[in-house]
């Protein structure tokens, strides 16, 4: 029986077994078995040598995004909409066979955006190259998940579940949880608070599951089952994912406010086409909308089915004055038509933008050189989940050596109590800061001037003397 089998097995048992207080801890021990199985599915075969079959895809910029998602669902539509990069787009599935980069430009910083194939059920056991695709979204600072709003619901919970099976843990922090193994000692169990989800019988089955029979446990928080096998097996990682609700042009607008009122969710449309290819006169105005070409001209008069209200002009006077306000208030309109469907163009993209900036936590800090304004072209660009955010994070960005021979920082911004501020190596740094390095001075080794010195720059052995030329005669 194969490790796949296995765990249908025990999932299927899992499902006919009643949940009350006397099953609890047969459910513990039988999700510990599933937690290693699943461990043992993701390592490499023991045979194999070389590397895996998987994508190659440099690290480039400030932060990764990785596009999540069921096929056709407008991954690559969003990347070409995005980046600027092409991605192939065609009416049948499985278009993106592997991943394709693309760069996002967005407050001074460079964010890799990364087009992956779509996934599918049972990815997490190998299906359609799903564990080379859940590889990929590991090393990203955060997930896009795009899903089809007109689809249903069920779509988000299989994505879910196909990335916790490998080890990610989306919108969730690390459980306050204290592990570590000893060599002798047995097993210490404490809490600093009422646990209700598991107790010590329960933690130590889990633990003689796993074989551990020496360990220190220390509860922080009331956490569950699953989060202490998750302490265990020490291999989950914890990232922050967008749900991004795809082609709401063709919902309703009650499912539109639905979806958009959802925690780390935001609604947007990459379908809707709307460009205005004529617009000389309000006597012809000729748009794209939902895949087809419309027109709309004089004769139609108040509100059209065209996205903006086009409005008739008609006056029974010939005057000149009459006919230039009429023309004047006919190019109004269309200038008004024009940067209404522009914006059309990219619905909500700019609301995602900014959805993904305040994910990602990134923090733009400005140099300023002694004497000199401070320059705003090329920040310096710090994350929380890459090396931190702090002073000593920022001189270690510039260089290793720089930290050692810092004397005090000079700090303008939303961290600084006053401007400037003095501020140590521990400051936490804000975005849009400006920060000035004050060196140490050199000391002089001397130990004096003149004929006040210490001691002499001669060797201290004469045979490491410079010997003198001899003189001519």
């Amino acid at each position: 029986m194969g490790i796949i089998e296995k765990i249908k097995e025990i999932e299927t048992e899992m499902a006919r077994t009643q949940k009350n207080k006397a099953t609890e801890y047969h459910l513990g021990q039988l999700k510990a078995k599933i937690a290693k199985l699943r461990t043992q599915l993701l390592e490499p075969p023991k045979g194999s040598s070389g590397a895996g079959e998987g994508f190659e895809v440099t690290k480039y910029g400030h932060g990764r995004v990785a596009l999540i998602g069921f096929p056709s669902v407008g991954k690559s539509t969003l990347l070409t909409m995005l980046t600027g990069t092409h991605s192939e787009v065609a009416s049948y599935e499985f278009t993106t066979l592997t991943c394709i980069p693309g760069i996002i430009h967005y407050n001074d910083t460079k964010i890799q955006l990364l087009d992956l194939p779509g996934i599918i059920e049972g990815a997490s056991e190998g299906k359609g190259r799903g564990r080379q695709v859940i590889a990929v979204s590991k090393s990203s600072d955060i997930v896009l998940m795009v899903l089809d709003a007109s689809k249903s619901e069920g779509h988000r919970q299989i994505l879910t579940r196909e990335l916790e099976a490998v080890g990610l843990r989306l919108n969730k922090r690390p459980p306050q949880i204290y592990f570590k193994k000893k060599k002798t000692g047995g097993i210490s169990f404490n809490s600093t608070m009422q646990l209700t989800h598991v107790d010590e019988k329960l933690c130590y089955q889990i633990l003689h599951e796993y074989k551990i029979h020496n360990a220190e446990v220390l509860f922080r928080e009331d956490a569950t089952v699953d989060d202490f096998i998750d302490v265990i097996e020490g291999n989950r990682k914890y990232m922050k994912c967008i749900y991004v609700y795809n082609k709401i042009d063709v919902v309703g607008i009650d499912d539109v406010d639905r979806l958009s009122r959802q925690p780390n969710s935001i609604v947007i449309s990459c379908n809707l086409k709307a460009c205005p290819l004529n617009t000389v006169g309000m006597d012809n105005v000729q748009y794209i909308s939902k895949g087809k070409l419309r027109t709309v001209g004089r004769e139609s008069m108040g509100i059209c089915d065209c996205p903006v209200a086009c409005v008739g002009i008609q006056s029974s006077y010939s005057s000149p004055a009459t006919m230039l306000f009429r023309n004047l208030l006919t190019h109004c309109l269309v200038y008004i038509t024009k940067i209404l469907l522009l914006n059309l163009l990219q619905l909500n993209l700019d609301r995602l933008l900014a959805r993904m900036w305040e994910a990602m936590g990134l923090v733009r800090v400005y140099t300023k050189p002694q004497g000199q304004q401070p320059d705003f072209a090329e920040p310096v660009v710090l994350s929380a989940d890459r090396g931190g955010c702090t002073v000593e994070d920022f001189c270690n960005h510039i260089h290793r050596s720089l930290v050692k021979d810092v004397r005090y920082v000079l700090v303008w911004g939303t961290s600084a109590k006053h401007y400037p501020q003095h501020c140590g190596l521990s400051h936490l740094l804000q975005d849009e800061d400006v920060v000035q390095i004050v060196k140490k001075k050199e000391k002089d080794d001397g130990g004096g001037r003149g004929r006040f010195k210490s001691h002499s720059n001669a060797p201290a052995r004469i045979s490491d003397r410079e010997k003198k030329a001899r003189l001519k005669t």
